[in-house]
């Protein structure tokens, strides 16, 4: 789930709010593209990844899922590995937050935008749909304290939750959130993505639903231009879970991406962890 989910965020950010036209003529996957104005290097994932690894370490860990532990992984992961790709004004609040006291005393969370749903798919992991919604409203709450944030990040989560427990085809995904969330899920995307979360995951819905590869799924995200890394990051976190959808992201994109401290193999020993705790939740 996660290693995927970077792959989609770093060969996005490529494109993210890029030209039709570069898009048109670069979205083949045949490799990281390097953004026209962004200092991004090709290969490298941006802020969707490394909140939502903040969120499976903080899974993983087995803390307490309060207000302060949470912001406190958030700090943890920009001050050990500063990276851009942060709204702007977001960035700079976490270069000056010293700690999650601070995070939570100065954060204004007045949000609709995407943030807290491009980190939400590890929450899927939740055995019961009561659990993902309150660890994951939980979470959203921090910084996109408005319900269409709230909503989206929901969402997002339910998406990886669905296909890991098998709650249906993935031609029902929509209609499954719409019985969980507020928002117009099951209706398709069509359009540029803007900066709105619930924008983001009705095209990663849209996507996931027309799509049986993830090499398909991932260029069905970029094609429908704007914030397109935040739509894949969703989209083949989710589409990773599903028995429906062929995993067959080329090797030179797995192999691609960024391979420090935090990057591919660290990512892919977070991801066996995550996933290994859906055989430590009872699901009765």
């Amino acid at each position: 789930m996660l290693l995927e989910l970077a792959i989609g965020d770093a060969y996005g950010a490529g494109f993210e709010y890029a030209d039709k036209e570069l898009i048109r003529r670069q979205n083949d996957l045949s490799r990281y593209v390097k953004h026209p104005k962004h200092n991004i290097q090709p290969g490298a994932y941006t802020d969707d990844t490394q909140m939502s690894l903040a969120i499976a370490e903080a899974i993983v860990s087995g803390e307490s899922w309060e207000p302060l532990m949470l912001a406190l992984r958030f700090v943890e992961a920009f001050k050990r590995d500063p990276r851009e790709g942060y709204a702007g004004g977001f960035y700079h609040f976490l270069q000056n937050v010293r700690d999650g006291e601070q995070f939570l005393r100065d954060i204004r969370p007045a949000s609709d935008k995407s943030g807290a749903a491009m980190r939400a798919a590890p929450l899927g992991i939740y055995p019961t749909i009561p659990m993902v919604i309150d660890h994951c409203r939980l979470q959203a709450a921090l910084t996109h304290n408005l319900p269409d944030g709230i909503n989206a990040a929901v969402a997002a989560a339910l998406m990886s939750h669905y296909f890991l427990y098998h709650h249906g085809p993935k031609k029902e995904l929509g209609t499954f959130l719409e019985k969980h969330v507020d928002g117009h899920w099951a209706t398709p995307w069509t359009g540029t993505v803007k900066s709105q979360g619930w924008m983001s995951v009705r095209a990663a819905v849209t996507a996931l639903t027309r799509s049986s590869t993830m090499s398909d799924l991932l260029k069905a995200c970029i094609q429908f231009s704007g914030d397109v890394d935040t739509v894949a990051a969703i989209a083949l976190a989710a589409g990773s879970c599903s028995a429906e959808i062929a995993q067959d992201l080329p090797a030179h994109l797995v192999d691609g991406l960024e391979n420090g401290a935090y990057g591919r193999d660290y990512i892919h020993r977070l991801d066996t962890q995550l996933l290994a705790l859906m055989h430590n939740y009872p699901t009765g």
